[in-house]
């Protein structure tokens, strides 16, 4: 009876156990809050950790950009290497300013460790800055965890400037001594007597030869005596007003005025004497002087030089040489890296350019040679001149172009020198690519071409010099394709007015520069 009371007794036990569930409710969520709230602790500590990741991220960031940008330690040293290799003061750049930008926030973190590299390879500069710390945790240590590790990375990549070589080969043959303009070449016309009696429009080509020319001689040529002397370069570099106040009338000679005798018999120097004088003539228009081709490139070549000061990145980027030619090619003004001087100091290549047509075939300068237009023999000396090719990554390694500057007429003809006689055909023709450029952009040379086109001889006078006039005439059609085919691709340009020269040298030069950055 005692047993069967017991068993009965838990029945009803069991029982209302079985209908009482607060309890059970209680108790599993005991039981659950334990994972629960590890859960959070651990959703906490790892929230944590990213932050810190984040901002170690960032601060990785800014190392890799600012260790190899512009005017950086890094930067600058990889521009004075001439080598590839790790950039030392990149390195310790990039590292200096990520411990900076974390240090603000320390005691978020420990065990950190940084490594950078910075690297120069050809024109390439890249920076890595890579990082790995311990985020210190809470709830987590209930597993058995002190920290939670936190690694990261940031790479950069930048195109540095490149070192460029621009070689200036400049015709000052005979016709770029024509005036620069229409109307500069009206004024010239009205008061030169240079070949006046055969072209009474006044001197149309070459009337600068000096001191004793064919075409310029008192006998039979010119509109009054002038002592043999061609006056055409010596009259654009005087007053014009002044000028015309020193002539005087004279019925019986073409022009119906000649200058006095006692200048005529002293010229050039007695011109001078009597009238103030330019070097130059870097704008057209002007009483002081008439502007002739040549000083319109000259203004030109100073205006590049401005624009390749504004343009350059690090010091030297950019060298620039003058190269004019005639029957040979001169290096007048060799590459220099000195291009902001002034044009009125004579040590400086902006005196140089702007002095260009002082190189006017004179037929005594033994460093150009005299006679006709050489632009073949020009580009092969170029060709001799650029030793080695480089890709424009270091100073020793430099990029060419070639700036050929023409009116495309080549002309075979020689005059000796000093004073000698003509040979050779003076018929214009063209150039041939395939000889006088295509050896140059085989070596990885890029030609770009400035064509100041050749001016149609009018009237053509066909009893002069052969017909070298209508010779010329029906050359000028063939000369814009021969240039175009010398170019490198998208190098050739055309030029009509002194603005238009500008404004194509300049454009000239920044096509340079952005596809020298493209394709290297």
């Amino acid at each position: 009876m005692a047993i069967l009371g017991t068993i009965d007794r838990l029945g009803r036990l069991m029982s209302r156990w079985k209908r009482d569930t607060g309890a059970n409710v209680a108790v599993m969520f005991a039981i659950a809050l334990v994972p629960i709230i590890g859960s959070i602790g651990c959703s906490i500590d790892y929230s944590m950790a990213t932050r810190i990741k984040a901002k170690l991220q960032s601060a990785s960031d800014s190392a890799s950009v600012a260790s190899i940008s512009v005017n950086s330690a890094g930067y600058t040293a990889a521009m004075a290497m001439t080598t590839n290799g790790s950039v030392s003061a990149g390195v310790t750049e990039a590292t200096n300013i990520f411990n900076g930008n974390v240090s603000s926030f320390a005691n978020s973190y420990t065990s950190l460790g940084v490594t950078s590299t910075v690297t120069k390879t050809g024109s390439k500069l890249s920076s890595s800055v890579q990082f790995s710390a311990n985020v210190p945790v809470t709830f987590m240590q209930l597993f058995g965890y002190q920290n939670l590790n936190v690694t990261g990375v940031s790479s950069s990549t930048t195109t540095l400037p490149l070192y460029l070589d621009f070689y200036l080969t400049l015709d000052v043959s005979g016709s770029m001594g024509l005036p620069s303009t229409t109307a500069e070449a009206q004024r010239m016309q009205s008061i030169s007597p240079d070949n006046y009696r055969q072209y009474p429009t006044g001197c149309t080509l070459a009337c600068h030869f000096s001191p004793q020319n064919s075409a310029c001689t008192d006998s039979g040529t010119q509109g009054y005596p002038t002592n043999n002397y061609c006056l055409g370069y010596a009259i654009s570099r005087v007053s014009q007003s002044g000028y015309k106040g020193l002539l005087t009338t004279k019925a019986s000679n073409p022009m119906g005025v000649q200058l006095p005798s006692s200048i005529v018999s002293g010229l050039p120097n007695s011109l001078y004497s009597n009238l103030a004088t330019v070097a130059n003539c870097p704008t057209d228009g002007t009483d002081a002087c008439i502007q002739l081709r040549l000083d319109a490139v000259g203004y030109a070549v100073n205006q590049l030089f401005t624009t390749a000061n504004k343009t350059e990145k690090v010091t030297n980027q950019f060298r620039i040489g003058l190269y004019p030619f005639i029957r040979y090619l001169y290096s007048y003004f060799p590459l220099t890296s000195s291009i902001n001087g002034s044009t009125t100091n004579p040590s400086t290549i902006n005196y140089a350019a702007a002095n260009l047509a002082t190189l006017l075939d004179t037929n005594i300068n033994t460093d150009l040679g005299s006679g006709g237009t050489h632009i073949d023999t020009a580009l092969s000396s170029v060709n001799t001149l650029i030793t080695s090719v480089g890709d424009g990554s270091a100073t020793n390694n430099t990029l060419p172009y070639v700036f050929l500057v023409t009116d495309g007429a080549q002309d075979p003809q020689v005059k000796g020198v000093p004073n000698g006689s003509w040979s050779g055909s003076n018929h214009a023709t063209t150039i041939d690519p395939a000889t006088s450029c295509t050896p140059l952009k085989n070596r990885g040379i890029i030609i770009s071409v400035l064509y100041i086109p050749y001016q149609t001889i009018n009237p053509v006078n066909t009893s002069f010099a052969g017909d070298e006039d209508d010779y010329a005439n029906w050359n000028i059609p063939n000369i814009p394709t021969s240039l175009k085919n010398c170019a490198s691709p998208g190098f050739f340009y055309t030029a009509n007015t002194p603005a238009d020269i500008s404004a194509a040298l300049n454009t000239m030069f920044n096509h340079a520069v952005a596809e020298a950055r493209i394709t290297n």
